[in-house]
């Protein structure tokens, strides 16, 4: 009989590079079968059978580029159901309102300017340039976000993104100063083509400015949950640099971001003129062996690890009468949740503070999603923080809840209560 091993092996064998297009990855991690972690059910369609795919994690000997093996259609992934509007964060909007201004005075932008935003959702970023005078333009597939940041005076191109897409806007006078993509690079399944339309977007003199998780603070701290089918890639600077040199783009400037629990703030030109900053890092990964399968190889042993402790601590909790709930209804918790195999039968509920997730059931497990009220009236026992990225924001926001004896049990790096 052939195994699950054997399977994912020869998947990975005869898997081609979404970068660099060399034949034959290296396996790191099968979470196995798992339901699109943003796909929230409603009460009607819990009785429905539910898709699921494999969720396989494999490095490219040749650019270093870790990624998944399985494409889902993003129709499937950004519909006009897609739950994610990021104006529910504060700190996102923090963080967004903080990057807009800095290039406002960076970039002198001013009337006479174009921004563009790739995967613009809800206007949470470009409501930032609308305020100060500077004329922007969202790119985003999924109809409710786009809907909402018109409506916010955000004007929005209801699309996907692609080199396409970036002639026609060019061939019509529209390239950009500055063009945002934050966490969409790793969405996309035609990475170069991708690339290829940024470069074809940006003036000559335009700026690109690329968020991404880093895949070195993802596996440093176990953040296994933020593998999931929407995220097909997981950059390190050398991929990236890869990435981009051979789209005809350059990594010029870098910054390390907190926030989404590590994440790289890249800044990318037509023209080239590299900081010390890339090279630093550049440096560090080759020193680390970032660029190596051997950095990646333990993973797998680490994300178990995390998998049992969760399991025995919420079972454990649970055969003591406690009552036990989780907080948000993120894509990353719908992978934790599926992965340690915990339950209705152990979590009561998920709470969440975005509205469109309310009424809902998480994918997979069927666990219900309601208004974070719940936790203060019922004041369960624990409660699951599933966005782990959001920590200090959520306890401070849940203050109450934790004053009247609350605990919050945060998954990653490794269980802990607080």
């Amino acid at each position: 009989m052939v195994s699950t091993t054997d399977i994912f092996e020869q998947r990975c064998r005869q898997a081609h590079c979404r970068s660099c297009k060399q034949a034959g990855l290296v396996g790191v991690l099968d979470l196995g079968m798992m339901p699109l972690s943003d796909g929230l059910l409603t009460e009607a369609q819990l009785a429905d059978s539910e898709d699921k795919f494999p969720l396989e994690v494999a490095y490219c000997p040749r650019c270093s580029l870790v990624q998944i093996l399985e494409t889902v259609p993003p129709e499937k992934l950004f519909c006009e159901d897609y739950p994610y509007y990021s104006s529910f964060s504060d700190a996102l909007l923090e963080h967004s309102r903080q990057n807009v201004l800095s290039l406002i005075q960076k970039c002198k932008l001013d009337a006479d300017s174009l921004v563009v935003e790739l995967a613009s959702n809800d206007g949470y970023l470009l409501r930032y340039y609308v305020e100060n005078g500077v004329p922007c333009l969202g790119i985003d597939p999924a109809e409710g976000p786009a809907r909402s940041a018109e409506k916010a005076g955000v004007p929005t191109l209801c699309s996907f993104f692609t080199r396409e897409l970036a002639q026609q806007l060019a061939n019509d006078g529209r390239q950009a100063d500055v063009v945002h993509a934050n966490n969409v690079l790793a969405h996309i399944a035609d990475t170069n083509g991708f690339v290829q339309g940024i470069r074809i977007l940006l003036k000559d003199e335009g700026l690109a400015v690329i968020e991404v998780p880093y895949i070195k603070d993802l596996i440093d701290y176990c953040e296994f949950d933020t593998i999931y089918h929407e995220h097909l890639c997981y950059f390190s600077v050398t991929a990236l640099d890869h990435l981009f040199r051979q789209n005809g783009l350059y990594l010029n400037d870098i910054e390390r971001l907190p926030i989404h629990g590590g994440s790289l703030r890249l800044y990318v030109a037509r023209r080239e003129n590299v900081q010390e900053s890339v090279q630093a890092l550049l440096t560090q990964e080759q020193q680390l062996a970032v660029d190596k399968y051997q950095y990646y190889e333990g993973f797998g042993d680490k994300v178990q690890n995390i998998r049992q402790q969760m399991r025995k601590l919420l079972h454990g909790q649970k055969a003591k009468g406690k009552t036990i709930a989780a907080y948000g209804a993120a894509a990353k918790g719908a992978i934790m949740l599926n992965f340690i195999g915990i339950g209705p039968d152990v979590i009561d509920y998920v709470v969440d503070r975005n509205i469109h997730k309310q009424g809902k059931y998480m994918p997979g497990l069927h666990i219900p999603i309601c208004d974070p009220s719940r936790l203060e009236k019922e004041l369960p026992d624990y409660v699951v923080l599933l966005p782990w990225n959001f920590k200090d924001e959520i306890l401070s926001q849940e203050a109450a809840f934790r004053d009247k004896g609350g605990k919050f049990v945060i998954p990653i790096p490794e269980p802990v209560i607080v």
